[in-house]
């Protein structure tokens, strides 16, 4: 009789033993380490892995804070944040930095992303779990979304546009937050709180004259140009800043024999237009 208890007990150990190492199990393969996948390149991309600058691959994954992925001029990337939360889509001449990747209490996902300069579009999917968050950090602001597809460009004075096609952004900057939802737009200049969202225009248009000015004794050229607000403009490849209303001044140069630009207008969606402007 003893005999029998003991092996009965000897048993439920075992069973014991085997459910909690199978539990140990399922937990681990949860928390698995938080990534940034890059999924695609094209073009000239870096990355940064534990301060380690390379060509960026296929496959690589940041992880720590730190670590960023870099296009050049004509080049993209797609990244993937981990377990499906979201996809991003790099433009060209665009930095993107991990400033956060950790979990709550709770197995909620924080994840903090910055983006120094360019465009960048991101599809997240609804976070179900009221600890998770994903937030971009701009040079003017933080936008937090809990699932939306929306676009941000940044300037390199750091003024920020900011389009949402669904969902909706908490668009945060000087102790100001903005709610911008599907469907709407706004901009925030460094140091200003976000302005009043408006419908979504995805508008390309540009006004541009030339202006010539005898300087020193040389007659010099410059393009004044004006677009949406919320829109990166690239001269010649060079990105410019826009004023609150969009307008752009580039460098007085020497006026040449002929002179060509190329203007390229781009929405913080990524919708683009090329110019070719000439002044005979």
């Amino acid at each position: 009789m003893k005999r029998g208890a003991l092996v009965v007990g000897i048993m439920l150990i075992a069973l014991l033993l085997s459910m909690t190492h199978v539990g140990a199990q399922q937990t681990l393969r949860v928390r698995v380490n938080r990534a940034i996948a890059i999924q695609q390149v094209a073009g000239t991309v870096t990355c940064t892995l534990q301060r380690v600058t390379r060509s960026a691959q296929v496959g690589d994954r940041l992880q720590t804070v730190g670590d960023s992925i870099a296009t050049g001029k004509n080049s993209t990337a797609t990244l993937a944040v981990d377990t499906g939360i979201g996809f991003i889509n790099v433009a060209e001449n665009t930095q993107v930095r991990v400033r956060q990747l950790e979990y709550t209490p709770d197995n909620g996902r924080i994840t903090r992303l910055q983006v120094t300069q360019g465009q960048v579009r991101l599809r997240v999917r609804r976070l179900t779990n009221p600890g998770s968050t994903l937030e971009i950090q701009t040079p003017a602001g933080i936008s937090g979304v809990r699932g939306t597809e929306f676009g941000l460009g940044v300037q390199p004075n750091g003024k920020t546009g900011l389009a949402v096609l669904q969902g909706g952004v908490q668009n945060a900057a000087q102790g100001r937050a903005v709610a911008v939802n599907g469907g709407f737009q706004n901009f925030t200049i460094p140091g200003e709180p976000p302005s009043t969202p408006v419908p979504l225009r995805e508008d390309t248009r540009l006004k541009h004259q030339f202006r010539q000015v005898i300087e020193g004794g040389v007659r010099k050229i410059q393009l004044v140009g004006q677009v949406d607000p919320v829109n990166l403009v690239l001269v010649e490849g060079n990105p410019q800043v826009t004023d609150r209303r969009g307008q752009f001044r580039t460098e007085l140069r020497p006026v040449p024999s002929y002179l060509r630009l190329r203007v390229t207008v781009i929405t913080p969606l990524g919708k683009q237009q090329v110019y070719d402007l000439a002044l005979r």
